[in-house]
Order: structure tokens, then C-alpha cells, then sequence
């Protein structure tokens, strides 16, 4: 693909990736948590466009449409999680995982 700047889309993956990374491992709450999740499968995802794009192959375009699936399905089923969590306790934190026992 002639012109096409492979570089800035890497660099903007990375950086989404880092991001991502650094609120799941720095932040305590839950929906930040889910949020950086997210932000890290949307870096896959445009990394995976990017080199389909690059290389003229629909192999990128599958795996983001799987990554898009999982990726609602992970929100879906993470913030009924959080709502439960956050109905029985005034506070949610990572750390509380006894609170998803019966």
C-alpha cells in the first residue's frame, strides 16, 4: 500500500496499549478497570486493521470483528458484575473478590 504512514498507526496503538495497561494495574475501581480493558483490545484491534490493511489480507478484518464481539460481551457481562456489586456495598474495589461469593 503505497503512502500509507504504518509507523503513526504502530505508534498509536502502542500508546492506546500503555494507557490501557496502566489504569488496569495502577487503578483500584472496577469500571476503570473494564474501561482500560476495553482500550486495550480497541490497540489490538487497530493493530490487526493495520497490518490487514498493509499486507491486502481480510485476516485482520475477522480477528477485529471477533475482538469487537468479545470485547461487548466482556462489557456486558463485567458491568452486571460491577451493578451487583455495587447494589449490595456502597463501594466496589478490585481487591474485594469475596464479594462475588453467595
Amino acid at each position: 500500500m503505497p503512502g500509507m504512514a504504518v509507523q503513526g498507526y504502530l505508534v498509536l496503538s502502542a500508546v492506546l496499549f500503555v494507557i490501557g495497561l496502566v489504569g488496569v494495574l495502577v487503578r483500584r475501581s472496577p469500571l476503570v478497570t473494564l474501561m482500560s480493558i476495553e482500550l486495550m483490545w480497541g490497540a489490538a484491534a487497530l493493530l490487526f486493521l493495520t497490518f490487514s490493511r498493509l499486507w491486502a489480507a481480510m485476516d485482520g478484518h475477522v480477528f477485529t470483528f471477533m475482538i469487537v464481539a468479545v470485547g461487548a460481551a466482556e462489557a456486558a457481562v463485567g458491568l452486571a458484575l460491577i451493578v451487583l456489586i455495587f447494589r449490595s456495598r456502597d463501594k466496589a474495589d478490585v481487591d474485594d473478590v469475596r464479594a462475588l461469593r453467595g
